[in-house]
């Protein structure tokens, strides 16, 4: 029978600023999740945190973008939002830009990753969740888990993977996509996702059967709202061994703390940090920016026990490069390159400066 995964997440307020979600917050969403669980709503959820940001993890019947399991997550998240108004926490609903729910979450704020499967007799799935960064910051991680050989050797000794995986590709600007082929299509692939401002990768599937391996979300909530109203936070979903790649090849690519868009107001660069579900609360210059690898064993639609898959040693070398590359791009202050470049920032007060000053320029 196919089912659905879907993660939605949004932020509701943080605690003690953008550093942490609060456990009542956290406790609120849980209990929504085992409530619609109990009536047979879904077919398990649960509530995650990384960082200031909620993450609900839910397996389900309903397809994608059904009204159900969107409302469910709205619902929850506005919940949340009371629960913080009423603990003065910072930014209550701040990724909520819409007042009432209109039948599907997408534009309103919250971001999803969502892929309807066939369960297979075992089937491990890895949610990752990012905090204080920016839609597009999987891309690169995306590439080396399902198109670089040197990360994952199973495209080249392994049957199916060896076939290559497909990416669609979305234009987050232009609201246009398109699917590229690896590896024949590689170069023109890395063209557009090497500008993860501005592509970034939603989906991979195999060639091989046709199944999705991976979805990630790409909302970007400054051009949501035409504003700067937050971080995107993105969530990613892989599905993990047989045709697709092994878990350790999957967790791989982020033995590096590659260089990602968010940090303080998200008008920054830094190193992504991977680290353990208990250290995602951010508070260094609201980062390092964090992810979190949360393991699940899906069986009849039940998602388990989660395993916390970067409370590793394996990945202390990436968290020491991180903050080695966090403090010498820290010492930039508000220069670039650590300060995005003007046109690619979230948050700038250039057009009221601009407005100041500009009588004050004269031609050369």
């Amino acid at each position: 029978m196919p089912q659905t995964l879907s993660v939605i997440k949004a932020d509701v307020g943080g605690w003690v600023g953008h550093s942490a979600m609060h456990p009542d917050v956290l406790a609120r969403a849980a209990e929504a999740m085992a409530a619609a669980t109990a009536s047979g709503m879904l077919l398990d959820g649960q509530a995650h945190a990384c960082g200031d940001d909620l993450f609900l993890v839910m397996s389900h019947i309903h397809g994608v973008d059904h009204e159900i399991v969107h409302r469910l997550a709205w619902d929850t998240f506005r919940a949340g939002t009371e629960v913080a108004k009423g603990l003065g926490l910072y930014g209550a609903g701040q990724d909520l830009l819409a007042d009432a729910f209109s039948g599907n979450i997408r534009g309103m704020g919250p971001g999803s990753a969502e892929m309807e499967i066939e369960e297979r007799q075992s089937e491990p799935v890895i949610v990752f969740m990012g905090d204080k960064t920016s839609s597009g910051s999987f891309n690169l991680p995306l590439f080396k888990m399902f198109a670089d050989p040197f990360n994952t050797s199973g495209l080249v000794i392994a049957e199916t993977l060896h076939q290559g995986f497909s990416f669609e590709v979305h234009d987050i600007k232009e609201h246009k996509k398109l699917m590229l082929t690896a590896p024949e299509e590689v170069y023109d692939l890395l063209a557009f996702i090497g500008s993860p401002s501005r592509y970034a990768v939603k989906r991979v599937v195999s060639r091989a059967t046709g199944e999705v391996a991976a979805v990630s979300s790409t909302d970007k909530l400054s051009l949501l709202a035409g504003r700067y109203v937050g971080k995107d936070d993105p969530t990613l979903i892989v599905r993990c061994q047989g045709n697709f790649p092994a878990v350790g090849e999957i967790l791989e690519p982020f033995t590096t703390a590659w260089t990602v868009e968010g940090f303080m107001r998200g008008s920054h660069y830094g190193p992504w940090m991977p680290v353990a579900q208990r250290n995602s609360n951010a508070s260094r210059f609201d980062g390092p920016p964090r992810v979190v690898a949360l393991g699940f064993q899906l069986h009849d639609g039940k998602l388990g026990m989660s395993r916390d898959l970067f409370d590793d040693p394996g990945f202390d070398n990436a968290r020491a490069e991180a903050n080695r590359v966090a403090d010498y791009l820290r010492k930039h202050g508000p220069f670039e390159p650590h300060r995005l470049p003007l046109d690619e920032m979230e948050y700038t007060s250039m057009p009221a400066v601009a407005a100041k000053i500009g009588t004050r320029w004269v031609d050369l």
